[in-house]
């Protein structure tokens, strides 16, 4: 493993609720190397997502910290989190977050548009080729099923070649047989690549397939496995 991509320190989360202080994550500690792979799982309500959350920046820790690409999140405003995002950070979700008035060359080409890549629709092609979508350019969201749209969404994520890949439930709506499909295509880009890859998923096998396996219960980190 190489140096450390993703460090979380004594990470907790605390909530005001009608009944008082919820907390939602407790003094949750983790370190990952680029390339590295770790699945977070447990029941919902459990503090996955929240963990994901906090862990890409998108929220902000009651205590503890973030590292991210050698950035201390916490000591950061939400425009310079934004940047480290755009710049380290590629997001998969269950819900794929496609535009719809895009078709699935231009959702590729857009965070690479936005980062002033020239050769943007010429990486975009090929991505989507990788991902077995080449005959599916000029189609819009609409007009692909769940297993291509996640696709299109896998390309995306990958486009400005990311340090850390987070991905909240990435084969949640598919049927098996594609959401192997969808599963082998990340884990094939995490090694060509060395894009390190934090997944939250309920799919124990998907789980397994990673390096490094936690287990949350009740916001509480159950001793971690290895598979």
């Amino acid at each position: 493993m190489g140096a450390s991509i993703l460090t979380a320190r004594n990470l907790s989360k605390v909530v005001t609720s009608a009944e008082g202080e919820l907390t939602i994550l407790h003094e949750l500690s983790l370190e990952l190397a680029k390339g590295d792979s770790l699945a977070i799982v447990g029941a919902s309500g459990s503090g996955k997502s929240t963990l994901l959350g906090l862990l890409a920046g998108l929220d902000l820790p009651s205590a503890g910290s973030v590292t991210l690409a050698g950035q201390d999140l916490s000591t950061l405003d939400e425009d310079q989190r934004a940047r480290v995002r755009a710049e380290h950070v590629g997001f998969v979700f269950q819900s794929f977050q496609l535009l719809d008035s895009l078709n699935a060359l231009e959702n590729v080409m857009l965070p690479l548009e936005l980062d002033g890549r020239k050769d943007a629709r010429e990486h975009a092609r090929t991505l989507l080729e990788r991902v077995g979508l080449g005959q599916r350019l000029t189609h819009s969201p609409r007009q692909l099923s769940g297993g291509e749209q996640q696709r299109v969404a896998i390309a995306r994520a990958f486009a400005a070649e990311p340090d850390v890949l987070f991905a909240d439930e990435p084969t949640g709506n598919l049927d098996s047989h594609t959401g192997e499909r969808i599963s082998d295509l990340l884990f094939e880009l995490n090694k060509e690549r060395g894009t390190t890859l934090v997944l939250v998923t309920h799919d124990e096998r998907l789980a397994h397939r990673c390096h490094r396996l936690i287990r949350l219960d009740a916001g509480r980190l159950v001793a971690p496995l290895e598979p």
